[in-house]
């Protein structure tokens, strides 16, 4: 049993270590800064969306970086007829999961995000809202990253 704790606490030295390393890089970099003044988005998922994004500027607009996210709707067109699906799945799958994840936390945090969250709630469910709201995270982080300002939900 002691063996088996002393396992345990060398691996949590090695993971506060880690930890160091990861606040350390983010603070380096002043992208991953901005975006951890978003409610629900720590060091890590900073650095995973800043890598992930890459430079902001090779998106010409928010629906591109959503695009490329895979959080836009999928849409089947046969003539005048046209179907609304599910979201595309294409493209980052790690972007996609560290702003669901994100998104999980920040509707606990922000009144902004728990208010659009709410609202879809009500009518869709809770994975759709919360791949909404995830949705309108990314957004706010292209706005964020374009005009290199603080989140502002307002």
């Amino acid at each position: 049993m002691e063996s088996y704790l002393s396992i345990i606490d060398r691996i949590n030295e090695e993971i506060k270590k880690i930890d160091r390393i990861i606040v350390e890089k983010a603070r380096q970099n002043d992208d991953a800064i901005l975006l951890t003044t978003i409610p629900g988005i720590s060091y890590y998922s900073a650095l995973l969306i800043k890598a992930e994004i890459g430079d902001v500027n090779r998106f010409p607009s928010k629906f591109k970086l959503i695009s490329y996210a895979g959080l836009c709707p999928s849409v089947k067109q046969s003539g005048n007829k046209e179907i609304r699906g599910h979201i595309t799945k294409q493209g980052s799958r790690m972007l996609r999961w560290i702003l669901i994840q994100c998104a999980n936390v920040a509707i606990r945090h922000d009144e902004y995000l728990r208010n659009f969250y709410l609202r879809i709630k009500r009518r869709r469910g809770h994975n759709i809202a919360i791949v909404a709201t995830a949705r309108k995270m990314l957004v706010c982080i292209y706005y964020m990253l374009k005009r290199k300002e603080v989140y502002n939900p307002r």
